[in-house]
């Protein structure tokens, strides 16, 4: 059983003979999906295009893959958005993963283009700023993105939907907030990426009965104005991977199932 390739003669004879002209070509790039949580609202960035095609409309930041991983592409196109490089801290704590693919024939009008969607979901981004492609960037609340070029309102909404369910099953949503929080800090970064009001009472119980999704500090937070009434707790990260049970999106007026 051959564990490693190493082309035979009769394999380098083919390559050499093989042209890649006689198929159609294709091209790949990526689009990203970048999420943030500003003033309270999930928002996500926006470019707005320089050059035809859609030039004027807004879009997701993207960009043609070079001699590069896909991964490598996905980092470099949000660098080139956001101003960030890797080893200056926030860029490298960015949930980055892969969404899916999207190549129906139609959906470039230059020519066939499979786009390999990321998304990338990370607290405290900063201003962004346009790659050299793009006329501007900003970052816009997910519910204002309005149309989009290409397929790209298609792609949020999916990426809208792979984030909200990140929610759902793993610890994601502490990054959102500081080392130590209060359980209604934690219910105001799900509400901003549900896009939904939680019912307070509901949620407090739900978090603390997922084994391992926060930990008790012992401490108490001060309280808000002169409101009288118990200081709310503060509470950690604990140490889970995967949420069980899940905390599923809200389905009727309890706020949380």
């Amino acid at each position: 059983m051959r564990t490693t390739w190493e082309a035979s003669v009769d394999e380098r004879t083919f390559l050499e003979g093989y042209d890649p002209a006689g198929f159609p070509a294709v091209a790949v790039t990526v689009d990203i999906v970048a999420l943030t949580i500003r003033d309270g609202r999930l928002h996500v960035l926006l470019v707005e295009r320089g050059g035809h095609p859609f030039a004027g409309w807004r879009a997701l930041p993207g960009g043609f893959v070079q001699d590069e991983t896909l991964d490598a592409a996905a980092l470099r196109e949000l660098a080139e958005e956001t101003g960030l490089r890797p080893g200056e801290g926030v860029l490298d704590r960015v949930h980055l993963e892969q969404l899916r693919s999207y190549g129906d024939p139609g959906r470039d009008p230059r020519m066939r283009v499979v786009s390999v969607a990321y998304l990338a979901f990370a607290p405290s981004l900063p201003d962004p700023r346009a790659g050299t492609d793009a006329a501007g960037a900003f970052w816009v609340p997910v519910d204002e993105a309005g149309e989009l070029a290409f397929d790209h309102a298609a792609i949020l909404a999916d990426g809208l939907d792979r984030a909200r369910a990140k929610l759902e099953y793993t610890p994601l949503a502490t990054a959102f907030v500081g080392p130590e929080f209060t359980i209604a800090e934690l219910r105001a970064v799900y509400a901003a990426v549900w896009g939904e009001e939680l019912h307070a009472g509901n949620f407090h119980r739900k978090v603390l009965s997922v084994p391992g999704f926060v930990e008790s500090t012992g401490e108490t937070a001060p309280r808000a104005g002169e409101r009288g009434g118990p200081k709310p707790r503060l509470y950690r990260a604990g140490d889970a991977r995967l949420l069980h049970p899940a905390l599923l999106r809200p389905a009727g007026e309890d706020g949380i199932r």
